[in-house]
């Protein structure tokens, strides 16, 4: 009988199997702190594991040396305030929420959001008003969020206190945050700006959209540690205007987070902001030079001649998004004939792990510490990829299924949790949220309302949301997805969801 492995022993096999990682957290290893002189932290990491002793300061009253790193992380930023997060961009999001809307008032939110901001809403009795982001739809995927989209629910929703979408999405687009800005303050609102997957973007010099921050955004949640270099779990907000009271936010932020803050999390931020400050500039340099070494040399792969191919099967790298993040590496499968789950199989095989899967797309996130020799070793397995399935296609084209524009196996996911798979977006009918509820088998349970958020994760966007109607091609996608033993949250180990009734 196989042996089950503990959480220690799994880690230490991944560890020793010196897989490259294009996922998170963006440090991708001990290596960068090891690069610049951080080795004692790494050995001595247990007993740096304190709680609020003397001389350690008080994550919700910092005066020491928390109050440096956070100043810190205000000065890298060019913030008004920066505090330090030990419950993720999550803990941020939520805080940040109830900070700017009023118990039982209206956020202005984008459909894609995380689903930390519909936990908000829950916690504050906050009636969400829909914003859709456009659909890209050569891949199925969600683009940006317009400033006319923000415009129209603004002027439709006067009661709204403020406005929060993601930027970049989970795919590196991001949306006008400068233009959503303008539009929201001069209808005199606040805008929060969940920038979890764009923390690196205030350091890059060219060729990356401008930071929320730079932007003019009023409150920005980033997790540092998902492209930067600290530890997974921790992340910094940036308060970058006086519509929000800091002591509010302050006081939101103590509730939302853990009594115990993690000195291991905090000291992980106070080390990247330190290489942040010292090394940034050459960091940056490298990261944006592999970027462009690794998407001119992924281009002549895919331009390799062979004689038996008159249309050869192919990967697609998605590099002409607009307002595109280029450090998520977002690739087409279609071309040859397979879906981004067997790419990503095929590249687990030769030891290279990606972040996400949706239909026919493959996104590889890219960090701070990864090297050129991850991009080589990335490319390498590309090339052999593109070569064994060419063979096993032989002299016949990519099958329609798999070509791109087709209907990708989220698209179920795209119509309801980010936007619908046409060009005129619909807007999903909300219900009142259930205060009754029973689970009920799945497939049962269509044309009932939801009362507990459905959400696969990745990448962790409802797909249902409490006081929406589960309908046939929606509960089809579920059980597909748990079929193929994806995560669905919401839907227990029975097979069972909330659903409202009346007695």
């Amino acid at each position: 009988m196989k042996k089950e492995l503990r959480i220690m022993e799994f880690l230490l096999q991944h560890a020793d199997n010196h897989t490259v990682s294009f996922h998170m957290p963006g440090h991708k290893g001990s290596a960068i702190y090891k690069r610049f002189g951080y080795d004692e932290f790494l050995e001595k990491f247990m007993d740096c594991d304190i709680t609020e002793i003397p001389g350690a300061d008080n994550l919700f009253q910092a005066e020491g040396i928390i109050k440096a790193v956070q100043d810190k992380y205000r000065e890298l930023y060019d913030v008004s305030h920066s505090y330090l997060l030990i419950n993720g961009t999550s803990g941020g999001i939520i805080a940040s929420i109830l900070a700017a809307v009023p118990a039982g008032g209206q956020l202005v939110m984008a459909r894609n959001c995380h689903k930390s901001v519909f936990n908000a809403l829950t916690l504050g009795g906050i009636r969400p008003v829909y914003a859709y982001p456009q659909l890209i739809p050569e891949y199925g995927i969600s683009g940006e969020i317009t400033c006319k989209e923000i415009e129209k629910c603004l002027a439709e929703n006067p009661e709204a206190s403020a406005v929060i979408l993601p930027s970049p999405n989970y795919y590196g687009v991001c949306s006008d945050i400068a233009a959503i800005a303008e539009v929201v303050h001069r209808y005199g609102k606040v805008l929060i700006v969940d920038q979890a997957h764009g923390a690196h973007l205030k350091f890059f010099e060219e060729d990356m959209p401008v930071s929320a921050e730079d932007a003019g955004a009023d409150i920005v949640i980033n997790s540092i540690h998902k492209t930067l270099a600290s530890f997974t779990q921790s992340a910094v907000l940036n308060l970058n205007s006086n519509r929000v009271d800091r002591y509010v936010l302050d006081d939101k932020l103590q509730a939302i987070q853990s009594t115990s803050p993690s000195y291991l999390l905090m000291a992980s931020l106070d080390i990247n902001a330190s290489i942040l400050e010292l090394h940034g500039s050459t960091l940056m340099k490298e990261w944006a030079e592999n970027l462009d070494y690794f998407y001119s040399e992924a281009a002549k792969i895919c331009a390799m001649d062979d004689s038996t191919h008159s249309q050869k099967p192919n990967l697609e790298f998605l590099t002409g998004l607009k307002n595109f993040d280029r450090s998520k590496i977002n690739i087409d499968s279609g071309g040859l004939s397979m879906t981004a789950a067997q790419l990503e199989e095929a590249l687990i095989k030769r030891g290279i792990v990606p972040e996400l899967t949706t239909g026919n797309i493959l996104m590889l996130m890219t960090g701070i510490g990864n090297t050129r020799e991850d991009y080589d070793r990335l490319l390498s397995a590309l090339k052999q990829i593109i070569r064994e399935r060419r063979q096993q296609l032989g002299s016949s084209s990519p099958s329609p299924s798999a070509q791109k524009g087709a209907s990708h196996t989220d698209s179920v996911l795209m119509s309801r949790a980010q936007v619908p798979l046409s060009p005129t977006p619909k807007k999903t009918q909300l219900f009142a949220i259930p205060k009754k509820w029973k689970r009920i088998p799945l497939i049962e349970a269509e044309g009932k309302i939801c009362a507990s958020s459905i959400i696969p994760y990745p990448p962790g966007i409802p797909l249902v949301c409490p006081g929406e109607m589960l309908d046939k091609d929606t509960i089809a996608y579920i059980k597909a997805l748990r079929d193929a033993g994806e995560k669905v949250i919401g839907v227990n180990e029975n097979g069972e969801v909330a659903v409202g009734f009346d007695e």
